[in-house]
């Protein structure tokens, strides 16, 4: 039996051309432990351009302007935020479900690390496996009550990235890139997987934009001219933030001491998630 619209000016007739009838809902239902306000997604084109850094560095500004703040680290195969903010597992397991542990800022963790007996052990699953962890994450973990969700995701546009986009309630993501000559095409390939998942893009924020001379000040372009204004501009996109080469944010991230960064970088950014 067809269940009837709530609306009372809707009838059988008007509902037959609206675009959303028909299609199937793949959003997974959260955690009943659950509160979530915004989640927002980080995304790169491309490994190595320092996506969980902006997760961290995000979650961090959003943080110390007094949210409550978590990050569900969808890099299976590649989990580094547990490491960043020294947290180690086994996470903990109530009747709510699966308890993420708290870093020393507050900010809610859940990976696959705090899961593993061991945080050197390989994850050798195929991306169904992958994906399916990914989903449990949003609802065996009891967040409790969350402004923002970070969702820390794998490089490329495969199973994950598709499983957080159709199973999660993403309000937003923030492209990642680095200043290289191939910089529209790795941005390029995110913004078009969002729009086909309907999914806004809030902008794109560089990383590895410069390096500071020490001694005089002077900007270095280590990895060549940017062209992120450009790549952005094209797509309508705003540029977030730049964000240079800074060895202590790298230093805090390896002793697992990340919640003391505030990376002031990306302030932009921070401006465009709370609206």
């Amino acid at each position: 039996m067809e269940k009837e619209c709530s609306n009372e000016a809707c009838t059988k007739e008007s509902c037959e051309g609206c675009p959303s009838k028909g299609k199937p809902d793949f959003h997974a239902e959260l955690n009943a432990a659950s509160r979530i306000g915004h989640v927002i997604g980080v995304v790169s084109g491309k490994g190595g351009v320092g996506k969980s850094l902006v997760t961290a560095s995000l979650a961090n500004a959003m943080r110390a302007q007094g949210y409550r703040v978590g990050i569900l680290d969808a890099d299976i195969t590649g989990p580094s935020i547990p490491r960043m903010y020294g947290l180690h597992g086994p996470a903990p397991v109530d009747d709510a479900g699966i308890c993420p542990p708290q870093a020393a800022n507050g900010i809610k963790v859940m990976s696959v690390n705090l899961l593993l007996p061991g945080e050197d052990e390989p994850v050798i699953w195929r991306g169904p496996i992958i994906a399916s962890m990914v989903k449990q994450f949003w609802t065996d973990v009891a967040w409790g009550e969350l402004d923002y969700l970070f969702v820390d995701m794998p490089p490329g546009t495969g199973d994950v990235p598709l499983t957080v986009f159709q199973s999660l309630p993403v309000e937003g993501i923030v492209i990642v890139t680095s200043p290289q000559d191939l910089v529209k095409m790795i941005v390029t390939k995110a913004y078009k997987m969002a729009q086909m998942m309907a999914v806004p893009v809030l902008g794109v924020i560089e990383n590895y934009s410069y390096a500071v001379c020490p001694d005089c000040g002077r900007k270095i372009e280590v990895f060549g001219e940017s062209h992120v204004e450009e790549a952005a501009a094209s797509m309508g996109l705003p540029v977030l933030g730049r964000m240079p080469i800074q060895t202590e944010y790298a230093r805090a991230a390896d002793s697992g001491r990340f919640a003391e960064v505030q990376n002031e970088y990306l302030d932009e950014a921070a401006a465009a998630l709370r609206k």
